[in-house]
């Protein structure tokens, strides 16, 4: 009874909302109202609601029996959408717009890959390996000095190798300090021959990760920019500015080369804006996903140069904010060298990104090609601007970019941003506010659908979150997580479809519960403007937040409020027919064109780095979330076709069936979550370390000694796929923390301890490197302003790492390091990390701490991690043989190393 009554009371309210936006007899009705109003009063509600029913040829009963075919309409979106994501794909494809190059003064790919394959064949790459330091340099230095001689005699080429030391610190993974000493950059000026003022950067580095050849992360950047070097050189165009081009060989040591080059090299002082090659996957398009800061006419430098633009500040936006736990030397000459730039990057294929599967052969020539063609005609750009040499003078704000699939590129100032997100927001309360402020006799329908509506579709989105949540939570329980990572679609299958048939179970309940009454054109218009609404009000917050990201808002308030304008005359007469339904999605083509085209980036970018994000964030726990709000998104202009289709029971069927099987599959574990697949492997990442671990006392004895593989697993589903091939490593061995050792009393290479909190730690014997570390303390002093100073001298290999943590009642209050100001990690300790080139000095600084008052466990602990990723000293039989009882699915980087600790 209670419903009933209700039903009657919004019943009340369809009456004066369906005449005016009824189906094709509304305008009749509208003019009959007068005529009609006297005779509901006499009659009351009763005789109202038998009324609505007698004019059901021209209302609620002629909405359904003329509404959509719910096959018909199911089946035209999902085509719609599938022929749209056809169109990305083939934008994606479509690397290089025009023949094969290697004409004269064009850039050759074939040179860049014979260039690229021997970088490669030199094998792993770090720094302070002979690999590196001697090879690899060795290499660049003799391709140079080929093309000095072919260069053009309007030029001049000057090479420099730079051994930089130096110390600073960065807020990079939770904040921690580097140190470098003698570390190799080659650099290469080419100039007029009568010198230049000015220059532009170009930079890449030829280091890489241990035991990965490193051929996109980033032999293939300087690959290209040896090539763009001979073309230029030898080029009878003069130049009017110097271009610098930057071989570093200590990127992956967490930029450390770039700091020593902008703030020690001679050179430096002449740049006045720089281009930075980088990689995040292997091959396809690079990406332009930073430029500036605040330097628009780089972005215009880009726009009119590239030949074939790809470019987001979308990307820039995302990448700044910190969510991608990555960084590129573009923050180095930004931070430490005030100096505008432009950041490139290959993105695709991000699975095989820092794996031994990175190698040349992986790489299209194609990929070469198109990089090689944009960053030739970008350098050859702004090396004749006129900008470039007062580039102090245009800093003037932000740019807003985005390219339009990869054939050009809509670039221009934040501030016009501003002014046509403004616009956009006054068209869209115009017309709501049109609807909604009439006199309250004829809007008080209207309004009370909209704001119920707007309840609903919000209802509808929480909900269909919450449920993916919930099915994310349970899949990562019962231990099935990144069962989509080999099988992108089973995430759709899982989650998307789980999404969507939330959101039109909770409209098809409001349609049939509480419109009642209500024609289906009225309430495809109430649920229009409904997610016109919501968009703009996304446009509104993004705008008042200073994003350049608001154009996506905006473009999706612009679009959609022209296609209604221009068929709502067609949709009042005839109703949803053929034509509106064309023309509608024709109107919504840009919108939901672009949108599938971000979403491919945004997924191409963080379902591989939800594989290697560590063992505290549920990956499926993301990836629902990311693919609830896609699915928020793109239903936001569809939710009309709920009430305007005839019925919703065949389509939630039949997603609830494909969710029920996917969701049985995977909790079945038919999903295995990597592959070996040589043509597309994604393999599991697991670091080996087999280390020996020393405590000492406050009097320098030692109180504990012991000798493990230490296993850390770079992904949520930690070694549960691994154990039943190696059964040894299972939960037994679970290392456990040492409370009273910075970082739990592990050798971190980098301070990652606070995203990867299982490890496990298998019992073997000692290891026994051939150049050992030593660590010893120097000298203890007195400051006179009462303080501890500790003076340590450290020797060993390339790479360690140096822990610091205070006791009770003590601080540390500066050290020789950085800018002299101590910087903790996440947890509290303080992270060091050290690396040298070859015929490096020993390594010799101090601390200085605060002591409030005396403990008897001293004032600080301190610990030294030695890091063996080259030579002989790398390897020990037992890693070897666990290494290889790893299967093939998987990527084990192993290397030896040792930890000390001290207490002072």
């Amino acid at each position: 009874m209670e419903w009933s009554a209700e039903s009657g009371a919004v019943r009340r309210h369809r009456i004066g909302g369906e005449r005016r936006d009824g189906p094709a007899a509304a305008p009749q009705l509208e003019r009959e109202a007068p005529a009609q109003e006297p005779l509901a009063d006499a009659c009351g509600c009763a005789a109202r609601t038998r009324k609505r029913s007698a004019e059901g040829s021209g209302g609620a009963s002629r909405g359904a029996g003329t509404g959509l075919s719910e096959a018909r309409a199911a089946l035209g979106l999902a085509l719609y959408l599938l022929a749209l994501r056809a169109l990305v794909q083939l934008s994606l494809q479509q690397l290089v717009l025009r023949g094969t190059a290697g004409h004269h003064g064009e850039f050759d790919a074939r040179r860049a890959r014979d260039y690229l394959e021997h970088i490669t064949s030199i094998g792993p790459r770090t720094t302070g390996s002979p690999e590196n330091e001697i090879l690899t340099v060795h290499y660049l230095l003799e391709q140079i000095k080929l093309i000095e001689v072919q260069s053009n005699s309007l030029h001049k080429i000057s090479v420099n190798v730079q051994r930089p030391t130096g110390s600073f610190s960065i807020d990079f993974l939770g904040g921690f300090t580097s140190y470098y000493d003698n570390i190799t950059n080659v650099a290469v000026k080419l100039e007029p021959r009568d010198g230049a003022q000015h220059a532009v950067l170009a930079n890449c580095h030829f280091d890489s990760v241990a035991n990965s050849p490193g051929a996109s992360d980033d032999a293939v950047s300087c690959s290209v920019l040896l090539e763009v070097l001979r073309v230029l050189s030898a080029s009878s165009e003069a130049l009017h500015h110097a271009i610098i081009f930057l071989f570093n060989g200590a990127e992956e040591n967490v930029l450390q080369a770039s700091h020593g080059f902008i703030t020690q090299h001679p050179w430096a002082s002449l740049i006045r804006a720089f281009i930075n090659l980088e990689a995040a996957g292997v091959g396809g398009k690079e990406l332009v996903f930073q430029t500036g800061p605040e330097n628009p006419w780089l972005v215009q430098a880009y726009v009119s140069a590239a030949k074939h633009p790809f470019a987001s500040v979308v990307a820039q936006e995302v990448f700044q904010s910190g969510i991608i736990p990555s960084d590129t030397d573009f923050r180095i000459y930004r931070d430490f060298g005030n100096i505008p730039g432009i950041d490139l990057a290959f993105i695709e294929n991000g699975y095989i990104y820092h794996t031994k599967y990175d190698t040349a052969d992986r790489i299209l020539t194609d990929s070469i090609q198109r990089a090689g063609d944009n960053i030739l005609a970008v350098l050859k750009y702004l090396a004749t601007s006129d900008m470039l040499a007062a580039a102090s003078e245009y800093q003037h704000g932000n740019m807003v970019f985005f390219d339009v699939l990869g054939l050009f590129v809509i670039a221009y100032p934040y501030r016009v941003g501003l002014i046509i997100n403004y616009m956009v927001i006054t068209a869209v309360a115009l017309y709501l506010g049109r609807k909604l402020l009439q006199p309250k006799h004829k809007s008080a329908s209207y309004t009370k659908d909209f704001f119920c509506g707007l309840g609903i579709t919000l209802i509808s989105w929480f909900t269909s979150l919450v449920t993916v949540l919930i099915i994310a939570v349970f899949i990562s329980l019962i231990g099935q997580s990144l069962s989509w990572y080999n099988h992108f679609y089973v995430s759709v299958c899982l989650y998307g479809t789980a999404a969507v048939t939330k959101i039109i179970f909770i409209h098809t309940l409001a349609k049939r519960f509480y419109y009642v009454n209500a024609s289906d054109q009225y309430l495809g218009e109430v649920f229009f403007d409904v997610s016109l609404f919501v968009h703009c009000g996304f446009l509104t917050v993004l705008t008042y937040q200073g994003l350049c990201s608001a154009f996506i808002s905006a473009i999706w308030v612009v679009f959609p409020l022209l296609t209604k304008l221009c068929v709502h005359k067609d949709f009042k007469r005839h109703g949803a027919g053929g034509k509106f339904i064309a023309f509608y999605l024709l109107g919504m083509f840009i919108p939901y064109l672009y949108a599938l085209y971000l979403i491919w980036a945004v997924f191409e970018m963080f379902t591989p780095i939800l594989g290697r994000s560590g063992s505290e964030i549920p990956p499926d726990v993301v990836l629902a979330s990311i693919l609830a709000g896609c699915t928020m998104t793109l239903s936001s202009y569809f939710i009309n076709f709920i009430y305007l289709a005839k019925s919703t029971k065949r389509t939630m069927l039949t997603l609830t069936l494909v969710c029920t099987i996917t969701f049985l599959l995977v909790c079945s574990g038919t999903f295995f979550p990597y592959s070996s697949n040589p043509a597309s492997p994604k393999p599991k990442r697991v670091f080996l370390q087999h280390m020996t671990r020393t405590f000492h006392d406050l009097e320098g004895n030692v109180v504990k000694r012991d000798s493990g593989i230490w296993i850390n697993a770079f992904d949520y589903t930690g070694m549960s796929h691994v154990t039943p091939h190696i059964p040894e490593i299972n939960d037994t061995i679970r290392a456990h923390c040492e409370e009273n050792a910075p970082l739990c009393g592990f050798p971190w290479y980098l301070p990652v301890h606070f995203l990867i909190r299982k490890n496990w730690y298998l019992p073997a014997p000692e290891v026994s490197p051939r150049d050992p570390a030593h660590f010893r303390l120097v000298s203890k002093e007195q400051t006179p302003w009462d303080s501890i100073k500790l003076t340590f001298e450290a020797t060993g290999p390339s790479h360690m790492s140096f822990y610091v943590r205070t006791h009770k009642g003590s601080t540390l209050s500066q050290w020789s390091l950085g800018n002299g100001t101590p910087v903790t990690s996440k947890g509290g300790d303080y992270f060091v990390f050290y690396s040298h080139g070859l015929q490096a000095s020993a390594w010799q600084f101090w601390i200085e701490v605060q002591v409030l008052e005396e403990q008897p466990e001293g004032m600080v602990t301190v610990a030294i991690a030695a890091h063996y990723f080259s030579g002989e000293d790398k390897r020990s039989s037992q890693l070897d043989a666990l290494k290889e009882k790893f299967p093939d699915w998987t990527f084990p980087s192993a290397w030896v190393c040792t930890y000390n600790l001290f207490v002072f």
